[in-house]
């Protein structure tokens, strides 16, 4: 077979990822018999992905819909509401515009939605990626400073400051997303219209923008968020310890099985995001690439349906959950610490109270 450049695969699969980009690669020497493997093999890893885009798709609008409508309409504003209305909002936003990407991937990777739907559609995930992250990074400042300094808390955590905290998340999670928007083009092929990201015509300036890109989406939407997370909950877990108070089971498991499943899920999105910048050096990385892009990024896009279920399902008794009301089960999840526990906790001091309420 002749020697020439491709787009690979991998590289306009799937929308809204980082792995979503067009790059062309040296030349590369395929048989005959491994490109028609690798091509089976990347329909099959595209029908389960369109099934679990199509899954993610529904569980996410209804769930992350029902969040929506209770802590919007239904609940009283507080503080707590306004941290989790933001995060569904976020992952409705996301899942409500997945069908683009199934289109997409059913078409075989035809994009007949335009270039500015392009642009749109897979900066649309980044802003997920960076409000989620941050959101879930601010929640775990409050619960820090809920337990450390109870006072001031009291005195200063109101629902207006937390409505410009949540602006400035979402202002911040737009400016980090915005070179996803510069970089996202459409490409007329003669098998049909690539949604990718064209950092340069140049080759070696593509690369290294590429590299760029992935780094420092490493960096703002995983490593520094996360270090501030694992720094409030190690606080939180001394102070704890320290005034031997115990943790109220509800809202601290919330959130904490909140984080860890977007860890869970957006790790091995960013693993493979390293892997891809490796494929310049080592080909090899090819059929690597080819299977786990697909997996990681079905993942990832899974999480945005997740935080409803993790809501229902995290707290207390899961037969008793069973007994009540949809609407009941996320005012539970989503109420005030004070207003759950106002019969048990009157005679105890707010010292006392803001600890319990993790």
């Amino acid at each position: 077979m002749d020697n020439t450049t491709q787009l690979t695969p991998h590289g306009v699969a799937y929308p809204g990822s980082s792995v979503t980009t067009a790059v062309y690669y040296d030349y590369y020497y395929d048989d005959d018999e491994t490109i028609l493997f690798q091509q089976t093999l990347r329909k099959r890893l595209n029908i389960l992905s369109i099934v679990i885009y199509s899954i993610a798709f529904v569980l996410g609008v209804i769930g992350n819909g029902l969040v929506i409508f209770i802590t919007g309409f239904r609940m009283k504003k507080t503080v707590n509401t306004i941290w989790f209305l933001n995060l569904a909002i976020a992952d409705f936003t996301f899942t409500f515009f997945l069908p683009l990407s199934i289109a997409y991937l059913a078409l075989d990777f035809h994009w007949p939605f335009g270039e500015a739907m392009c642009k749109f559609n897979s900066s649309l995930a980044f802003v997920n990626l960076y409000a989620s992250v941050y959101l879930l990074m601010v929640i775990s400042i409050d619960r820090c400073i809920s337990v450390l300094c109870p006072v001031w808390a009291q005195n200063h955590r109101n629902p207006r400051c937390a409505s410009f905290v949540a602006l400035g998340v979402w202002i911040l999670a737009l400016v980090l997303s915005s070179p996803n928007i510069h970089f996202r083009k459409t490409l007329q092929r003669e098998d049909g219209i690539y949604c990718y990201s064209n950092y340069s015509h140049d080759a070696q300036k593509a690369k290294v923008t590429h590299r760029a890109m992935i780094i420092s989406r490493f960096i703002f939407a995983f490593v520094i968020p996360f270090q501030v997370i694992l720094i409030c909950y190690g606080a939180i877990v001394l102070r704890l310890r320290r005034d031997r108070l115990a943790r109220s089971s509800k809202p601290f498991k919330v959130i904490t099985a909140v984080i860890v499943a977007f860890f869970v899920c957006w790790l091995p999105y960013h693993v493979f995001s390293f892997l891809e910048i490796q494929v310049y050096k080592d080909p090899t990385l090819h059929l690597a690439l080819i299977i786990g892009i697909p997996l990681t990024s079905s993942l990832a896009f899974i999480n945005s349906c997740l935080n409803p279920i993790l809501y229902v399902f995290m707290g207390h008794d899961f037969k008793e959950r069973l007994r009540r009301s949809i609407l009941s089960v996320f005012e539970n999840a989503f109420a005030e610490e004070e207003s759950q526990s106002t019969t048990q906790t009157r005679t105890k001091s707010s010292v006392d109270l803001d600890p319990q309420g993790l």
